[in-house]
């Protein structure tokens, strides 16, 4: 899974208008120098990059495992290991390294530990991912899997002293009843020659993945809050950067550390559409997931990570569709009330989103307006 910091709201200048008490704040300069209709562009590519990219690497994940793809360490690689691809790259561009010229107080040290252990946990959180979509079907995977935006409500309320708006405690609670549907689902589906016992197991799998997932998004919102003290472009690129390659790391120990890397040549020949597909499925994967990466830092850079951990969540909300038509999911009466009320979960948390970015705008408006007065 990628990555990513949330926030309050990026757009008010700390120097210029009064955030609050544990607020992350941006350079609003963006939205001076770009027109309306360019600031919308860029978030429309940038969303276009990571429902496309997260729905593509969930579906492949699952193509994977139905053509006869067995190894949970080798899953959990690929939504790491590609990223060189994409990200290094961009981190390279003379646009991006104007924004990095800053420094920060923190000493490497203290950096390496913060990049490592994260990279661990992240690596961890993986596997719990690779374990729940082995035993679950696409669809039921996502919508369990949307409930990441319910769990980083809760905890960054108690870690980020954020608040808890009426808007988003319905997210939290509507979000919480629809894996409380999926969970008592008798009539569940499963991918062929799963046991109801493996099927507890993916789903417990997915939902921890799921609270960890959303326990890393608070702990990396201390971070830049108490440890680098801002969230730049070159910033958020760095830990994205840094603990994908721990974790990649920590997953190549795990695969030869578990014996699984015994098994890959056996699953490239036996893999149901032949070992060239095999390959393409697992570099697919990877790409796709660095895709999203590109989305995700993007969405943070133009508008907030707030904003691109609801665009993530949104899409797990409505990958099950993509399901459906590409693996036939089932979708009984129970699971599409489920979707259903992923989305409205989702959906209250953006207008929520809407509110503060409506309110921030003002305040930069206000700020610009004394400033030529």
């Amino acid at each position: 899974m990628v990555l990513h910091a949330d926030e309050s709201h990026p757009l008010i200048d700390s120097q210029e208008a009064i955030p609050s008490k544990n607020e992350i704040v941006m350079d609003p300069t963006l939205l001076i120098k770009l027109g309306r209709w360019q600031w919308w562009f860029l978030v429309a590519i940038n969303i276009f990059f990571l429902l496309v990219g997260q729905a593509a690497a969930v579906l492949l994940g699952r193509f994977y495992y139905d053509q006869g793809g067995n190894s949970k360490w080798m899953a959990t690689l690929v939504q790491t290991a590609a990223f060189p691809v994409l990200v290094i790259p961009l981190y390279f561009l003379p646009s991006q390294k104007d924004q990095s010229t800053s420094s920060t107080s923190s000493s490497p040290k203290v950096l390496a530990l913060i990049y490592f252990f994260l990279g661990l946990v992240i690596a961890g959180d993986n596997w719990l991912y690779s374990t729940g979509l082995l035993y679950l079907s696409a669809s039921t995977y996502s919508i369990i899997s949307s409930t990441q935006l319910a769990f980083n409500a809760v905890f960054s309320y108690f870690i980020n002293s954020q608040k808890f708006s009426a808007l988003i405690f319905n997210s939290v609670i509507v979000l919480s009843l629809s894996v409380a549907l999926i969970g008592v689902n008798d009539d569940s589906d499963g991918p062929a020659g799963v046991s109801t016992q493996k099927h507890i197991i993916g789903f417990i799998c997915t939902l921890a993945a799921s609270a960890i997932y959303s326990l890393l998004l608070s702990l990396m919102q201390l971070t830049f809050q108490k440890v680098l003290k801002k969230e730049t472009f070159s910033v958020v690129l760095q830990m994205q950067i840094f603990t994908a390659l721990v974790a990649s790391c920590a997953s190549l120990v795990g695969l030869f550390a578990s014996g699984e890397w015994k098994t890959l040549h056996g699953e490239m020949e036996s893999f149901g559409k032949g070992r060239v597909s095999y390959v393409m499925t697992l570099v697919g994967t990877a790409v796709s997931w660095q895709v999203c990466s590109v989305g995700v830092v993007g969405l943070i850079f133009v508008v907030s990570s707030l904003f691109s951990n609801v665009i993530s969540t949104l899409s797990l909300a409505v990958t099950p569709i993509a399901a459906v038509i590409a693996f036939h999911d089932k979708m009984n009466g129970v699971k599409v009330i489920a979707m259903l009320m992923a989305i409205w979960g989702s959906a209250s948390y953006i207008y929520q989103n809407y509110l503060d970015d409506a309110k921030a705008r003002r305040a930069v408006a206000d700020v610009s307006e004394s400033h030529t007065a």
